[in-house]
């Protein structure tokens, strides 16, 4: 093959090397870049907190919560091992936070949201064997303390 039809490629691969090594491929400026969270598809939808609370129910949550040894990973308004469960009821769907109180174990495999909070906490969430029942009666529990912080002014008013 003749050097002049080399001379492509190799230019090709030099420009193709050079990105790489300056770090520019793939990279954006940043000021023009957005943060995009991943999907879930069980989170798409009114969040649990848009509803309002079920009072009897938040009761029994409470109860539940401490039952269940949540409060040892997780606290309102405090980061623990886990995350801090201030407003979740605003970022999440009661469908959402259900699924990962009663399937922990398969939610981290399956869940885009679930495997970024393993990936920052490097722990995954203990299955407490709750029912169904259990899981929105702790939803319920957490709306209450969601709303309460609202009107304290502690958390953003609902849409």
């Amino acid at each position: 093959m003749p050097p002049r039809t080399l001379l492509l490629p190799v230019l090709l691969l030099a420009t193709l090397l050079s990105m790489v090594g300056c770090g520019s491929w793939g990279s954006e400026d940043s000021s023009t870049t957005t943060f995009t969270e991943p999907r879930s598809p069980l989170d798409i939808g009114p969040r649990a907190g848009d509803s309002p609370v079920a009072v009897i129910l938040a009761a029994r949550g409470e109860v539940l919560f401490k039952k269940k040894g949540c409060t040892v990973c997780h606290a309102y308004g405090v980061r623990l091992t886990g995350p801090d469960l201030k407003g979740v009821t605003r970022r999440r769907t009661a469908q959402w936070m259900e699924r990962q109180m009663l399937h922990p174990d398969i939610m981290v495999y399956e869940d885009p949201l679930t495997r970024d909070l393993f990936a920052e906490y490097n722990l995954m969430m203990a299955n407490q064997g709750l029912q169904p029942d259990e899981a929105k009666c702790i939803v319920e529990h957490l709306k209450r303390l969601d709303e309460e912080a609202e009107l304290r002014g502690e958390l953003t008013a609902r849409r």
